[in-house]
């Protein structure tokens, strides 16, 4: 613990702060920020959006007793300040680290995270859920609160959850964390409506007059407070303000200033005993008290890690900057420079995916649609139906929330719509969140679908090149990690053909994306222990190259299969479907990938290990297997008789 930050130290439950004076919690908020800051010397973590939220964090727990009350933090990077004051503070320096605290809520660490909120838009319904849920229990006092920021409204599930709270008794407090931005500038129509609400000069002079009136007020809840904040959201409502809100049942009040605690307390305390649904517009600044970070709050997201240098903090250097992100932007740059019908979309994820200079050099033909997913998978089926090439650039974990719209919109009408799946695979500390491991076995079962991984770094541009020319729609997954390039005389892509690397009679290791340099260094291992193994860039997922595996089970010993996805509907299921069809013997089969469980957070180096997916652990798992084999009798090495279905050459 550090000695600068004694009232932190001091605060082993929330319960500490109702009793603190308006000076100590200030102070309190400044030693929070220091831990923030001195964390990024440490390690990158979410940093911006956490220094935004301090008085809002300390100010609802000074008002609310969160033990029995219910708060969900919408878009959980947002939460360090709320570990840091239900009694984390000691283990905070663990957080984003294996075996440490995780950067999102986790129910399992304390009971004041109620649920896992990576994902932005679902705080509001299952807020709902919560306090109908307490009231049908007999607990109908419980006060239920929502913290979502203006990034994150435009969420279509958010309207539906306010469209059903409209007809639903339990009253239920939503805050929007109005900071202008989601990760990057927030865009859109609902976007321009919270600017004019924010700067509206008539009511901006109003809300300074209320200000002032409330804060001569001694006593919270006097009748006259209430009036005067009724007679404020009338004349308000008659000027402009929050009648979007109004019209779908939520009282709306403010905007606030989100950075004074005194005036967020009064509000709150004000709003805590309506017995209406209630919209508290907080105006926060993403960054605050950070000056570089307020500055470039988009940078400052997830920052790499600082060092001091003459009494700056500098961004530390970072490794490589080749990373598989960084390719598929520069191949999505040059397709959108040689076919003009080619468009990209992202949900919000401009930055992350790299495609600033995309937007820039295209505006025209670059599409954020914010965090809406769904819409964003519909709209770029309307493209493809119109006759362009849209590209949906996507983290893998965000694409599930438009699973139907894939389904629906994209392959039943078999439209030729480009799925660039960015953060397949392990995320690292980001957590279980954010992995990508599912999108292998989810988009392989759609007909149409063609679902393809790169090998490597020269896979992704021939790759991306051969998906815009296809009929029908494609899928491409990428993990968030350096490229790296294996030697060879690159084959070319053609559909539903793997590419062999090398060849060898004791085994084959199959490969499905890019642990394929992994998968080359253990063969390169076992070969020096006097295995020969074959390694095979599979390159599709859907179709498999059928030829191939029946080669590997008819020339090779054993049969590895590695992928960097789920166990449970993937690439090595999609091998051991062919097999069973052909009728070959799947003993001589072993899968590496996810197994059935989440995986928790780490380094993403750190993760693979553990699950035998880096070289070490594909080559320990190759000797066994071989040991396990030779201890077999021999078998024939031709299928067995086909019981079912016609067999695949």
């Amino acid at each position: 613990m550090n000695a600068m930050h004694k009232l932190l130290a001091s605060v082993h439950s929330p319960a500490v702060l109702r009793s603190m004076s308006l000076a100590e919690l200030n102070q309190l908020a400044d030693e929070i920020r220091d831990v923030l800051c001195n964390l990024l010397g440490t390690r990158s973590a979410h940093f911006a959006s956490n220094l935004g939220v301090v008085e809002l964090c300390l100010a609802l727990h000074s008002v609310f007793d969160f033990s029995r009350d219910r708060l969900i933090w919408d878009t959980g990077h947002q939460i360090y300040p709320h570990k840091l004051v239900t009694g984390r503070y000691p283990e905070f320096g663990t957080i984003r680290t294996k075996g440490g605290l995780m950067g999102y809520p986790n129910p399992a660490e304390s009971p004041y995270d109620l649920f896992m909120t990576g994902h932005a838009g679902a705080s509001v319904s299952t807020l709902l859920g919560l306090h109908v849920g307490d009231a049908l229990r007999g607990a109908p006092d419980r006060c239920a609160v929502a913290v979502i920021g203006d990034g994150s409204f435009p969420s279509g599930m958010v309207f539906e959850a306010m469209n059903n709270a409209g007809a639903i008794q339990q009253k239920i407090l939503m805050i929007l964390n109005d900071n202008k931005m989601s990760i990057c500038p927030r865009v859109g129509g609902l976007a321009s409506y919270l600017d004019r609400l924010r700067t509206n000069p008539v009511y901006t002079g109003l809300k300074n007059e209320v200000v002032r009136a409330l804060n001569k007020m001694p006593v919270l809840g006097d009748p006259a407070e209430r009036f005067l904040a009724q007679i404020k959201e009338g004349i308000k409502a008659g000027l402009h303000g929050g009648m979007l809100f109004e019209d779908l049942g939520f009282r709306y009040i403010g905007p606030i200033d989100g950075h004074n605690i005194g005036l967020l307390r009064k509000y709150l305390q004000m709003v805590k005993s309506q017995s209406d649904h209630v919209l508290l517009h907080v105006v926060t600044e993403k960054g605050h008290g950070f000056q570089p970070a307020a500055e470039d709050p988009t940078f400052f997201h997830t920052p790499p890690v600082f060092v001091a240098d003459h009494g700056k903090a500098i961004p530390k250097p970072a490794g490589s900057s080749h990373s598989y992100t960084r390719i598929m932007r520069d191949a999505i740059l040059a397709q959108m420079r040689a076919h003009e019908s080619v468009t990209v979309l992202t949900a919000a994820m401009c930055q992350g995916n790299m495609l600033e200079p995309v937007r820039d050099e295209f505006p025209d033909r670059f599409f954020d649609t914010g965090i809406c997913e769904a819409h964003t998978v519909a709209f770029a089926a309307g493209l493809a139906k119109a006759g362009l090439r849209p590209i949906v650039d996507i983290y893998s974990t965000f694409l599930q929330r438009a699973y139907d719209q894939v389904f629906q919109e994209v392959t039943l009408q078999n439209l030729p719509v480009v799925f660039t799946i960015d953060r397949a695979g392990l995320t690292g500390p980001d957590g279980p969140t954010h992995h990508g491991v599912f999108d292998l076995a989810y988009m392989r079962i759609f007909p149409h679908m063609v679902v393809m991984a790169p090998g490597d770094a020269q896979d992704v541009a021939p790759m991306l090149d051969f998906a815009l020319g296809q009929a029908g729609p494609c899928a491409m997954r990428y993990p968030k990690a350096s490229a790296l390039s294996i030697q060879r005389e690159v084959a070319p892509v053609q559909l539903g053909r793997a590419e062999v690397l090398r060849w060898g009679p004791d085994g084959a290791i199959l490969c499905c994306g890019t642990l394929l340099h992994d998968c080359v260094q253990a063969a390169n291992t076992l070969r020096q222990q006097g295995l020969n193994l074959g390694v095979v860039n599979a390159r599709f997922a859907k179709p498999l190259d059928h030829e191939v595996v029946a080669r590997a089970l008819r020339e090779c010993r054993f049969l590895v299969t590695v992928e960097e996805g789920t166990l449970l509907g993937g690439f090595g299921s999609a091998v051991l479907e062919v097999a069973c069809s052909q009728g070959w013997d799947t003993s001589r089969i072993v899968r590496l990938g996810i197994p059935d469980q989440f995986i928790e957070h780490g380094e993403r180096a750190e993760l693979l290990a553990d699950l035998r997916l880096d070289a070490p652990g594909i080559a320990q798992v190759c000797r066994a297997l071989a040991q396990r084999v030779d201890r077999q009798p021999p078998r024939s090495a031709t299928p067995k008789t086909q019981q079912s279905g016609p067999r695949v050459p």
